[in-house]
Order: C-alpha cells, then sequence, then structure tokens
C-alpha cells in the first residue's frame, strides 16, 4: 500500500498533474507524470494518485484495479525521483490485465515518462 505522505489527495493537484505532466498510454493504463520545479526543495516526496472510473467496471472490480495499481506504486516508490507527481487512470481494459502485465506497463510507462519529463 501506497504510504500517506506518497498520496495524491487534493483534486487541484490531480488536475495540474493532468492538465500539466507527460502523458504517457499503456494498453491498460494512462500515466501523467509531472516534476517538480527546479527550484524546489529536493525532499518532496513522490505522490501517486489513482482515477478509476465506472467504465472499469463495477464497484467490487474498481477497486481490485485500484489496489493492484496501489500496490505497484508502492513498489515504484524508491525508484522515482523526489519530487514527482504521478497519476495513474486506468482503462476499461485494466480489469483484465493479469498483475504482472499491469507491473511491467506500468514501470516501463514510468521509465519512459521520467526520460521526457
Amino acid at each position: 500500500m501506497v504510504a500517506k505522505a506518497n498520496r495524491l489527495v487534493r483534486a487541484d493537484d490531480y488536475k495540474v498533474v493532468v492538465r500539466r505532466g507527460v502523458r504517457r498510454p499503456t494498453e491498460y493504463t494512462l500515466l501523467y507524470i509531472r516534476r517538480a520545479a527546479v527550484g524546489s526543495p529536493v525532499d518532496l516526496p513522490v505522490r501517486f494518485g489513482f482515477i478509476v472510473a465506472k467504465t472499469v467496471g463495477n464497484a467490487v472490480v474498481r477497486n481490485r484495479v485500484r489496489r493492484r495499481l496501489k500496490s505497484i506504486a508502492a513498489e515504484l516508490v524508491p525508484t522515482v525521483p523526489s519530487g514527482t507527481d504521478i497519476v495513474v487512470r486506468a482503462l476499461p481494459a485494466a480489469s483484465q490485465a493479469s498483475w504482472t502485465t499491469l507491473r511491467d506497463q506500468l514501470a516501463d510507462a514510468l521509465s519512459r515518462g521520467l526520460a521526457r519529463a
């Protein structure tokens, strides 16, 4: 599970990352990545946010997808530079994806997105 310090919680934070961040699509998710400004303090935490809409499935399916994404994000936190905000939007196909497939695609998209951000 992603620690409380590593979660995006305010709607304004989500909006900023989605509108101004680098967009990295995968087969099952869309990643929005935004790094901290150059003059920011270096001790800012890495923060993840998750969007799982009703198009993904019913409540049980959406919660399962969200739990999987949070678990993957918890594994990826140490590999991300501090001060980076990431929003993961699950696509409807994510409900059919295996955990390992989701993990591999998210890690790959994150590394490509960080190189561009």
